[in-house]
């Protein structure tokens, strides 16, 4: 890929203490999305760190095979977070204790997510801000836990009544949390409305922790504005990667580096997406794999010519080999067409509801 070089450049190295993120752009835990082979991908192609889907602290501890399969690490090359939810700070601890001695690098703690399931049915989530006395016998018992540095991420608040999160971070800071997250929105919100980036910058001032802005980062533009307007130390991306896995190389280059890296042409592509595709099938095996190919080859397809025919006809494939040649010619077609992707059938819109916790 060409490269243009700009003037200066933005994000700096954080250092957790035993921990460096060269380039603080984050791909965020996202649940059935940020399995390991998606996580892999990213950190091939230039995530500065990579968090694992939501881990339930209670089925961690009783070492449910397919949790302990959910929390499994990416590769050497950079740091790897396991993020865990729950509520009981006991649990909490020997999950963490559990996901140091598997390989995580990092262990971050759930306060953001908004689901009914996990915030009312285990008052675990984004429920966690509703009570800071909870949180912060949760937030210490993890941080006394482990030795590697101990994160966390949150809303604003519960609602916009109880826009806590500068109090919840001092509160953090005080028990030894290393880095906090924050989605510009409230649980109330869920996924509705727009991130309030410049919110982020009160809990900013409240701290003197790296703190990272998250919500609604869809391009690299947005990736300035939310940094400008936060004032944070980081970016940290979620949907903006759906079928976009370069998206976060694409902001840490411009971020960290100053340079623009435009989208991989649909050669590079679709030799993306079969590299994507023979990862899922190698970890999760043939039906699982073919089943949450699905979603993916859908957000990589979108916007292309005749990608809507090709959805259809991909969901109904029912062998790895046809799934195969099916991507392989919808691709080859694209190019010797000389398609190019209509900008206004955005890749997110095509996403079914993952969870950025």
């Amino acid at each position: 890929m060409d490269m243009t070089v700009q003037p200066q450049s933005t994000l700096r190295p954080i250092d957790l203490g035993g921990v460096v993120l060269d380039t603080p752009v984050i791909l965020a835990p996202m649940s059935g999305v940020t399995d390991l082979p998606f996580r892999r991908l990213a950190r091939r192609l230039g995530a500065g760190l990579v968090v694992s889907e939501m881990i339930a602290s209670w089925a961690m501890v009783r070492e449910n095979d397919t949790t302990l399969r959910m929390a499994e690490v990416a590769d050497a090359g950079g740091p790897n977070a396991v993020q865990l939810a729950g509520c009981d700070p006991d649990a909490m601890a020997e999950a963490a204790r559990i996901a140091v001695r598997r390989g995580a690098d990092m262990i971050d703690i759930n306060f953001g997510c908004p689901v009914r399931k996990v915030a009312v049915g285990q008052m675990a989530g984004s429920a966690l801000m509703r009570d800071e006395v909870a949180a912060a016998r949760l937030l210490k018992a993890v941080v006394e836990a482990v030795s590697v540095p101990v994160t966390l991420k949150m809303r604003m608040g519960w609602d916009h009544q109880n826009l806590n999160a500068p109090a919840l971070a001092r509160i953090a800071q005080d028990v030894g949390i290393r880095m906090i997250t924050v989605h510009g929105r409230t649980r109330q919100q869920f996924y509705n409305g727009v991130a309030d980036w410049a919110f982020v910058r009160t809990v900013k001032d409240a701290v003197d922790l790296p703190v990272i802005v998250n919500g609604d980062i869809l391009t690299v533009a947005d990736a300035r504005t939310a940094l400008s307007q936060s004032g944070a130390d980081g970016v940290m991306i979620g949907r903006g990667c759906y079928g976009r896995p370069w998206f976060l190389a694409q902001v840490a280059q411009a971020l960290c580096h100053g340079t623009e890296v435009p989208d991989p042409d649909l050669e590079s592509e679709k030799a993306i997406v079969l590299e994507h595709y023979g990862m899922m099938q190698e970890h999760f095996g043939p039906r699982p794999g073919l089943r949450l190919a699905r979603k993916h080859v859908s957000w990589y397809s979108a916007g292309l010519p005749e990608s809507a025919a090709f959805r259809a006809a991909f969901n109904r494939i029912e062998t790895v080999e046809e799934a195969l040649d099916a991507i392989t010619a919808f691709y080859d077609r694209q190019i010797a067409q000389g398609a190019v992707r209509d900008p206004r059938q955005s890749r997110h819109d095509n996403a079914e509801q993952a969870h950025a916790a």
